[in-house]
């Protein structure tokens, strides 16, 4: 039997640099025994070990939300039109409710059922800007469903669209693969070793936790693991607080490197100053045994749990005290890292897929079923 296609993908490089592209990656290889999916996005360095069945390298020269982007998506609307012509689709997955490839996706279909799926920075986008909202307007608009990883998402875009499409929200809460078994090697002393692990752009926060480390009573030590466009500020800072010793900056990891490296820390710092559509990173850590320390976002406290402790989002010596609370009281610490592995386990990637592939196929209707 013929399996239904999906046409999806981000107008990012081919590269594990965002949890947008690496739950991607996650979903379609589990999808793909009943799907043939097709993932379209920009070149990348060709080294990515992906789980696509399918890819497609857009030609289109990118340009952000600006005075371009208009002309952008005009030009990736003809390359998409085009694609689809010879790719025929029985459903398209809209990756993001803006950019310019899901946008594209919504003008192009011609009939062709859309799936539309927030990811956080898309609906973070359209609340700071009137050209993202328009463009999410317009990507909902087109859409039989949109996914929401959570009720906080869903309140936002159901606040950026005026209410209008209620009845398309679907929560399909995010998932990961899940180790068979802790790996972390817990230490007991009041000197902890703190890891932030991501991409360094302002929304992260990153230097949240450098600052917070001049404030802890403990010269613990923080590496930070990840690339991004604040890097440069993030090592001046680090070496105006007098924490050069104490923060180490390490570039990006793959994955299956970074959850490697998981075993040698005794807890995560999460700084993201605003919304956070899942947290794929503190729940990777917290199924390898980490504990998390997180900033108290709409969502997080949910998909966190108990394996997780929160403090004010933008506020070091919050942070800074969350710290020296957990490093003061290793029987707590111990709670928090059996906590956090229990809470993992409520988000299987399997559990995800299932959800997906049960939506994509009403949405095609029943000649698919």
């Amino acid at each position: 039997m013929t399996r239904p296609r999906i046409i999806t993908g981000i107008d990012l490089p081919l590269e594990p640099s965002c949890g947008s592209t690496i739950w991607a990656s996650d979903v379609y290889q589990r999808l793909s025994p009943h799907f043939q999916a097709t993932f379209l996005a920009l070149p990348g360095s060709g080294t990515w070990k992906h789980n696509f069945e399918q890819t497609r390298t857009l030609t289109t020269v990118k340009a952000p939300y600006g005075p371009q982007f208009d002309t952008y998506t005009a030009e990736l609307t003809c390359e998409v039109e085009k694609i689809l012509r010879t790719r025929r689709a029985d459903v398209i997955h809209a990756q993001h409710l803006g950019f310019g490839l899901s946008l594209a996706f919504a003008r192009a279909v011609r009939g062709t059922p859309v799936i539309s799926i927030a990811h956080g920075t898309d609906v973070i986008a359209a609340a700071d800007s009137e050209q993202a909202r328009a463009a999410l307007v317009e990507i909902v608009t087109a859409s039989a469903a949109v996914v929401v990883p959570n009720e906080a998402m869903a309140e936002q875009v159901k606040a950026l669209t005026g209410g209008q499409f209620t009845d398309r929200l679907v929560i399909i809460p995010w998932g990961i693969p899940l180790p068979a078994a802790p790996t972390v090697q817990p230490t007991d002393g009041p000197r902890l070793r703190l890891l932030h692990a991501g991409r360094l752009d302002p929304n992260k926060s990153t230097v949240t936790a450098v600052e917070a480390l001049a404030l802890t009573r403990h010269d613990h030590h923080l590496t930070v693991i990840g690339s991004g466009s604040e890097l440069p500020a993030l090592t001046v800072r680090a070496s105006e607080l007098g924490l050069t010793g104490r923060v180490q900056f390490i570039p990006f990891l793959s994955r299956e490197d970074l959850w490697t490296r998981f075993a040698d820390f005794d807890a995560l710092l999460f700084t993201t100053r605003q919304l956070e559509a899942f947290g794929l990173v503190g729940v990777e850590a917290q199924a390898h045994g980490l504990p998390v320390l997180f900033s108290d976002l709409p969502g997080l406290r949910d998909t966190l749990g108990s394996g997780a402790l929160p403090y004010t989002a933008g506020d070091p010596s919050a942070l800074a005290a969350a710290i020296d609370q957990i490093a003061d009281a290793p029987e707590a610490r111990q709670a928090l890292r059996t906590a956090a592995t229990a809470n993992a386990r409520r988000h299987d990637i399997a559990t995800t897929t299932r959800q997906l592939h049960a939506l994509t196929t009403k949405v095609m209707g029943p000649a698919h079923a």
